[in-house]
């Protein structure tokens, strides 16, 4: 499978030194992610941060008492009502982590303090980690894990650090294992010298250059305080989000999706967090179950070579979109806990990061205890607009839609999909098509199981197993099989088919009229999030309608929850609509909506994609002059195979091409809005000439 490559369209060095236009603050596709804690717990904090920019609040359970989050999280209620605007609730769980027991102390604030008990370590050190209960010194270090002495070998390299550490911090130690004494104690001697202070956790760095042969801790996916955390907070918010660290498989994935079911929050959607060199080998099978992934950079530098982050890192965030899902990543403006400013070198990282294409960025330390959270999320979203202007939309259109298109081939049949992947196997085996098994028979190819070991930057078969988009990250492929109106379970979906098709169209439509907005009315999110996988310019307004439903014991409001997890997908803008007797008016309050926002302005087109019962509805319209108000419509139609016809007012159809399509599978029908004459020309020019839509 061909990569992505982006370049930019304009060299005008003069054009790209102009200051930023004002009236792009309205509008910032990339998301960013808080962490919170003491820097900003408060109300006006997170008020603050909410106007620069940050769209989901990251609750970290590996420090601090749930008190604390609890405290946290009636803020963030708080400053969301204040603001008027939509926060993601995210919870990072502690997980596999390996810590150093230390003493600590409750601050009248509620958040556990180590101050005052800084070590110093000079290189050249000797080091002993135990497991034995005793107390922490310079040169003693008892570690939380007690088989830890059995993982170690001679010759091993050993990382402690300050949790969330920076590139500011003197807090990073790194240790060479010289000799394992016993089932308790490890020798160490320190690479460089360190001042220790804080949460410190200890990271096995990978012994092998090029595969696994680190014995890994068996510490549980979900310790009892993470379990506990999660199941006392949903009584009283809706999670969104479950940040998954240390994922290692797709059994982990499966697991903690057994568990959210288990205590009811089979709507909370799972970020699978990448840690180490396991989760990389086993990274189709984690992308394949996950709702979406967070890079961690700061663990998974390292356990791989620094020669090969960068190409990990445009690996992961390229695959992520190739399928769909939002990707994030961590350790950007390290030095902005403690600057106000980021370096040169963090500024072109982020950049470079939003050119790749990732979804939003995952502020750890510097929101949490730094000295600037709220100039930590402005820049983050100054330097991703501009970033944006620059990316180039159309190439990385077609790049999907020809991977779309090679995926459909692959299979010989329309929406055609492989075998599905074992949730339950921890190597998250996929399917590869036999191309002579597929010449001899002439229909759907064999299936070859690959081994997990194989490289994790072959994407070619994680696509294949990976084209749908399920309500639930537990169910597998089989889920999205279903056709709504009979029930029953095929191969081959045109559902699947029908989304792609769809939502390509709009995006292709939307960039051809040049419209300012793509309108998306959905109820779980998944069809906006295909609109948002073909990166358009332009932002998308995620239309949710809230819906009373009853569980026969009581009736609860669904909407918000579903509006808020489009938070972290690239170009989403969602918002919540009054129920109205038909789907103009909820388009007209959308389109006055954003024009207070200066979204839209008068006689800008608006595309909107709506599903009306099993036929999907795209509808270009324009904006009236006032700003506020839809034009007249005129029709178009267009089948699930792209055939574009226009509908006279008597009801006949002119097909545009001369193609005949089976419409046995489905059709979708599109209306425009009226457009001028000149501007629903060029549509149907546009669209026939592509061949696909």
């Amino acid at each position: 499978m061909k990569s992505k490559t982006h370049f930019l369209q304009d060299l005008n060095l003069n054009s790209i030194l102009e200051p930023a236009d004002p009236q792009d603050k309205n509008y910032c596709a990339t998301k960013v992610v808080g962490t919170i804690g003491p820097a900003c717990q408060a109300v006006d904090k997170q008020v603050a941060m909410l106007e620069a920019g940050m769209s989901a609040a990251r609750f970290d359970l590996t420090w601090g008492p749930i008190e604390y989050h609890r405290r946290s999280l009636d803020n963030l209620q708080t400053a969301m009502k204040k603001t008027r605007r939509l926060c993601a609730i995210m919870l990072d769980t502690l997980g596999r982590e390996v810590m150093i027991r230390r003493p600590f102390r409750i601050e009248a604030d509620g958040w556990p303090n180590q101050a005052g008990q800084e070590i110093s370590v000079a290189m050249g050190q000797t080091l002993t980690l135990t497991t034995r209960d005793v107390e922490c010194s310079d040169t003693v270090l008892p570690v939380t894990y007690t088989k830890f002495a059995g993982m170690m070998e001679p010759g091993d390299t050993l990382y402690v650090g300050r949790y969330l550490v920076s590139g500011a911090d003197s807090a990073s130690l790194y240790l060479e294992v010289v000799e394992v004494v016993d089932e308790h104690d490890v020798v160490c001697v320190a690479k460089n010298e360190a001042l220790l202070d804080g949460l410190l956790t200890v990271f096995h760095v990978e012994r092998s250059s090029d595969e696994l042969l680190n014995l890994q801790n068996d510490l549980p996916l979900l310790s009892e305080y993470d379990k506990e955390c999660i199941i006392s907070l949903a009584q009283d918010y809706e999670i969104d989000f479950i940040s998954l660290s240390y994922t290692r498989s797709v059994d982990d994935v499966v697991e903690a999706r057994a568990f959210l079911d288990a205590v009811g929050l089979a709507n909370t959607k799972i970020m699978a967090k990448l840690e180490s060199r396991q989760s990389l080998l086993n990274f189709k099978g984690i992308l394949n179950e996950a709702d979406g992934i967070i890079i961690s950079r700061g663990n998974l530098g390292l356990d791989c070579l620094p020669e090969k982050m960068a190409l990990v890192q445009k690996t992961l965030i390229q695959s992520c979109n190739l399928v769909g899902k939002p990707v994030l990543i961590t350790r950007v403006v390290d030095t902005m806990a403690v600057s106000p400013r980021p370096t040169r070198a963090e500024a072109t990282d982020v950049a470079n990061a939003v050119l790749d294409g990732v979804d939003g960025i995952l502020l750890g330390q510097e929101t949490l205890r730094g000295f600037f959270p709220i100039e930590s999320v402005q820049t983050l979203v100054s330097i991703a607009r501009q970033a944006e202007k620059v990316f180039d939309h159309h190439y990385h259109f077609d790049h999907l839609l020809d991977t779309a298109y090679e995926v459909e081939e692959g299979y010989g049949m329309p929406g055609g999909s492989p075998e599905d992947a074992s949730p339950g196997s921890s190597q998250g085996d996929l399917s590869e098509l036999d191309p002579e098994g597929a010449a001899a028979g002439g229909g759907r190819r064999a299936p070859r199981r690959i081994p997990s070991n194989e490289s994790f930057s072959s994407l070619s078969l994680a696509i294949k197993a990976m084209t749908r988009f399920g309500p639930s990250s537990y169910g597998n492929l089989q889920g999205m099989s279903k056709n709504d109106s009979s029930g029953k379970l095929y191969h081959g979906s045109p559902y699947i088919s029908k989304l792609e098709s769809i939502s390509s169209s709009a995006v292709r439509a939307a960039d051809k009229v040049g419209a300012s907005l793509i309108v998306v009315y959905t109820h779980t999110g998944r069809t906006a999030q295909l609109v948002a996988k073909y990166r358009p310019p332009m932002p998308i307004l995620t239309l949710v309608v809230p819906r009373l439903v009853s569980d026969t014991l009581k009736w609860k409001l669904e909407g918000r929850h579903n509006a808020r997890q489009c938070l972290l997908t690239r170009g989403l803008l969602p918002m919540l609509a009054t129920p109205q007797p038909h789907g103009d008016a909820v388009l007209g309050e959308a389109i006055s909506a954003a024009s207070r926002l200066g979204i839209v302005g008068p006689n800008n087109h608006v595309v909107a994609v709506q599903r009306i019962h099993e036929d999907f509805c795209v509808k270009i319209v324009s904006v009236d002059s006032c700003g506020a108000g839809i034009k007249r419509a005129i029709n178009l139609d267009v089948t699930e195979h792209g055939c574009l016809t226009t509908v006279s007012a008597s009801g006949a159809a002119e097909a545009v091409d001369n193609h005949e399509h089976d419409h046995d599978l489905g059709h979708m029908v599109t209306t425009t809005s009226e457009l001028d004459e000149e501007a629903a020309a060029r549509v149907v020019a546009e669209l026939k000439a592509n061949g696909r839509l």
